[in-house]
């Protein structure tokens, strides 16, 4: 029998200094059975960090054609289009003809400055690609916030992000690659 996703509620209230972005998001997010607890927190993160009225969350890690995070206007045209971990350039080729503004949030502490060694040079060509990495100690951290119901208040400024769930903070200074 195929286990199924966990189902977390939370409720994230960005302030965000920098792009003078304020809302509340009531969100459901589906974590599915191979993610792990820090890999739904980066995509919380990288929520809050380009949070809109219509960002959204796709169907998940099992569907080809579609980001896990994407802005997608009302004519069907994708203006944000969100990836997580260390994509490869065929993947990000595909997103980039596709979107107007491709995102990628890397973690994974050693390894991502190999692979961004590997891959700068081939992805450099992509003009309409940025790449955040979220520090490791950021993502160990980000696991501490997990509970079924959460409540995460989300500040951004000057480039810093700082969380709060009531019993803990967190600091993070997301380091742009390109």
């Amino acid at each position: 029998m195929a286990l199924k996703a966990t189902v977390y509620k939370v409720n994230l209230q960005i302030a965000d200094m920098d792009r003078h972005y304020y809302a509340d998001h009531p969100l459901t997010i589906a974590q599915h059975p191979s993610e792990t607890d820090t890999r739904m927190m980066v995509r919380i993160l990288a929520f809050a960090l380009n949070a809109s009225d219509t960002l959204q969350f796709s169907k998940g890690l099992c569907v080809d054609d579609e980001a896990e995070l994407w802005d997608v206007s009302l004519s069907g045209e994708v203006d944000v289009w969100i990836e997580f971990g260390q994509a490869d350039e065929k993947w990000l080729r595909k997103a980039s003809g596709r979107a107007k503004q491709v995102i990628l949030y890397t973690y994974g502490g050693r390894s991502v400055p190999i692979w961004w060694q590997q891959n700068q040079e081939t992805l450099a060509r992509f003009k309409n690609l940025s790449v955040v990495n979220i520090p490791e100690e950021a993502v160990e951290q980000l696991g501490g916030f997990v509970s079924r119901n959460m409540a995460i208040q989300v500040s951004i400024s000057e480039g810093q992000v700082w969380l709060s769930d009531g019993d803990k903070s967190l600091m993070i200074e997301p380091e742009v690659l390109k």
